[in-house]
């Protein structure tokens, strides 16, 4: 392993424009839950698959159900940047790192001062209403209200400013993502099996000479990758 971590090191020192695409295994470091992982939502007992309480659907035919899950699930953890956040931080302090693509929705690249990030899903600490449009931060949905409500128009239903299962993505953002990958010289793939979309359509856009990827468990695409590390990122990124 740690010649692998060494090979990652040179080839971060040798490069000039790295992207850095992640999935939710960057966050669950600090405590936020994956999907499929050894405490991932699928393992949580429930009569429903996370898909069912993360649909466009269960927000407008089950709101308390949508927001109950939302809290005991998500808002309700207190997560910091762990060291892989924060080693991207300082990558792009650098000039190194040019932009992180994140299907993540927490929040905590900012939170670790990462200016360039591209959150293809969106992020829970944004809420806006539904009839108005009216800007929450995450306080207007964690609160005791079953259902909140916006405090402005009286009549929508806050909500947080992130891409559901049943919505598309935002074009403009994807095309973003797919700029700064035309014109990397490496790519750096973390925390994610690259089994849904849009891991899987953006992945090749990148033209570049090197590609690593750091995840736990193994993915289909590892053989096209000049580098690959089974590991929890955060300690790969702590050993840099």
């Amino acid at each position: 392993m740690n010649d692998k971590i060494e090979a990652l090191r040179e080839a971060i020192d040798k490069a000039e424009n790295i992207v850095f695409f992640g999935g939710a295994g960057v966050s669950t470091e600090s405590g936020l839950p994956d999907f499929r992982g050894i405490n991932g939502l699928y393992r949580r007992k429930s009569d429903l698959p996370p898909e069912h309480y993360l649909h466009i659907r269960c927000l407008r035919d089950d709101p308390k159900e949508f927001f109950r899950f939302q809290r005991t699930e998500f808002l309700s953890v207190k997560a910091k940047p762990n060291p892989a956040h924060i080693k991207l931080a300082e990558l792009e302090k650098q000039g190194k790192l040019k932009a992180i693509i994140t299907q993540n929705v927490d929040g905590l690249h900012q939170a670790a001062g990462s200016k360039k990030v591209i959150e293809l899903h969106g992020n829970t600490n944004r809420c806006y209403c539904t009839v108005c449009h009216k800007t929450y931060d995450v306080s207007a949905i964690s609160g005791p209200e079953e259902v909140p409500h916006c405090k402005i128009c009286q009549v929508g239903v806050i909500r947080p400013d992130v891409v559901l299962y049943g919505e598309n993505l935002d074009e403009s953002l994807t095309k973003k993502a797919v700029k700064y990958l035309k014109k990397a010289d490496m790519l750096i793939v973390g925390g994610t099996s690259l089994v849904v979309t849009p891991a899987k359509g953006l992945i090749p856009e990148f033209k570049g000479s090197f590609r690593a990827i750091i995840n736990l468990g193994l993915t289909s695409y590892d053989d096209s990758f000049d580098l690959v590390i089974h590991d929890k990122i955060g300690k790969v990124f702590s050993e840099l």
